[in-house]
């Protein structure tokens, strides 16, 4: 077994050089052994090794002695609203998420879509499959299985509030798990007209990278948004618990901006309540989030984080530079469509396009994520201390600084020699400016 699979927050890894049959039997016994589940419920996305994986996974499952719920194929999502709705002590969904086709991994939550991470229990699910000391049980578990999709589709539709409204949409599946959110919208065929890109989950991930965070992705959902006049565009990640947004005028709009539009519409109907945003964020997002009488609170990067944050802090939503939103309707998980849903309402209620409602929020200039191959990390994070030691610094997640007109954070990597740097200032002449100066000192 290949160690490197099991990674901070999940187990992923190339299929079946890295990650094979055997080891997805090893882990469903680990996984048992460890967590003691009496039920588990497992998902699975379209990858042509996702069957011969699901099956020795559960297997391995039932010969541990826990039961096990075939929730079929089915988007992440749909795998932590299982964990929250039904009687189920854990839950699994067989994804390598946005990587190319030949990779499959495994992302693990508890009961009430409490995820299992480095930190909370998938290194002592690594050491207990690498050891492969199994002992042997008394009753095998069972398999039954159970389609939580139509639960899934009515209750998120429920949410939508388009009024009188027509909307024209563009949609980009990836050829990947996106295709599996489709029904939602085909609940309005009245008010949504629906344009879909790459659906075609016959030949899945056989296509542009499943990865809205890179905007090379998202061209063709560009133009296709320009060339048919629509009111949005959308695009999924691999396992469709990532969403990513383009305007009416085709731009693609900054994932943290969409943190805090969905935040405006939120606290209309939750006044007052918590709202977490990662510390990678536009100020504007605080700012927003304040300025509808919301209580806004930094968070560390990474869902394992902000799920537990979330639960800690009774926040009702959270929003993350990747294009994770976290809502309470999910468990304080991830929710697909939601913030397509909650975004349409707020276009329906104002009479406003997106590229509007975006402008009033874009009040700075932000660099994305710049990343940096540094091998000694620890040096440069404390020569960063030194020459910016005039700032008001914090190290929730790396070091923050903050200035008046600017601020940056640096972030090491857990799994790689990259420092991870993104910034924020008034003008772009001070972006550039500043974003020189570090990366002079972060690449010597």
């Amino acid at each position: 077994m290949n160690k490197a699979i099991f990674k901070a927050y999940d187990i992923r890894g190339i299929y079946p050089s890295e990650l094979d049959e055997a080891t997805a039997y090893a882990i469903g016994r680990a996984m048992v052994l460890h967590l003691n589940p009496t039920t588990v419920g497992v998902g699975r996305d379209v990858r042509t090794s996702s069957p011969s994986l699901f099956e020795e996974f559960t297997r391995g499952v039932m010969d541990g002695g826990a039961n096990v719920i075939d929730l079929g194929i089915i988007t992440t999502p749909m795998v932590y609203f299982a964990a929250g709705r039904l009687d189920i002590d854990a839950a699994v969904s067989i994804t390598a998420s946005h990587n190319p086709p030949q990779y499959n991994g495994m992302k693990i939550a508890l009961r009430g879509a409490l995820p299992v991470g480095e930190h909370t229990g998938l290194s002592n699910i690594r050491d207990i499959a690498l050891a492969g000391d199994f002992p042997p049980i008394d009753v095998r578990g069972s398999l039954q299985k159970e389609d939580i999709k139509p639960a899934y589709y009515g209750y998120f539709a429920s949410f939508a509030a388009f009024e009188d409204k027509q909307f024209s949409l563009v949609i980009d599946t990836a050829n990947a798990m996106g295709v599996y959110e489709l029904p939602i919208y085909e609940q309005f065929p009245e008010q949504l007209s629906l344009t879909y890109l790459y659906n075609d989950i016959e030949n899945a991930f056989q296509c542009h990278e499943a990865n809205p965070l890179n905007v090379e992705t998202l061209e063709e959902l560009q133009a296709k948004v320009r060339e048919t006049g629509a009111h949005m565009g959308i695009a999924y990640d691999g396992d469709a618990d990532r969403i990513g947004f383009v305007d009416e005028l085709g731009q693609v709009i900054p994932m943290d901006l969409i943190t805090g539009l969905l935040a405006r519409t939120i606290l209309e109907r939750r006044p007052g309540a918590t709202i977490l945003y990662d510390l990678r964020s536009s100020r504007a997002v605080k700012e927003v989030i304040e300025e509808h009488g919301g209580i806004a609170m930094e968070c560390k990067v990474g869902h394992a984080n902000i799920k537990r944050q979330m639960r800690e802090t009774g926040a009702i939503f959270a929003g993350e530079l990747s294009g994770h939103y976290y809502f309470e309707e999910n468990s304080c998980a991830e929710a697909g469509t939601l913030p397509a849903i909650l975004l349409l309402n707020l276009m329906a209620e104002t009479g406003k396009t997106l590229s509007e409602l975006a402008s009033e929020k874009q009040r700075y200039h932000h660099s994305g994520e710049i990343n940096s191959e540094v091998e000694e990390k620890d040096r440069v994070l404390a020569e960063l201390r030194e020459k910016y030691a005039d700032g008001a610094q914090h190290e929730l997640d790396g070091l923050k600084v903050s200035y008046a007109t600017w601020w940056f954070n640096v972030r090491a990597s857990n799994t790689e020699p990259l420092l991870r740097l993104n910034l924020e200032a008034e003008t772009p002449e001070q972006l550039e400016e500043k974003t020189a100066e570090l990366l002079a000192i972060i690449r010597g």
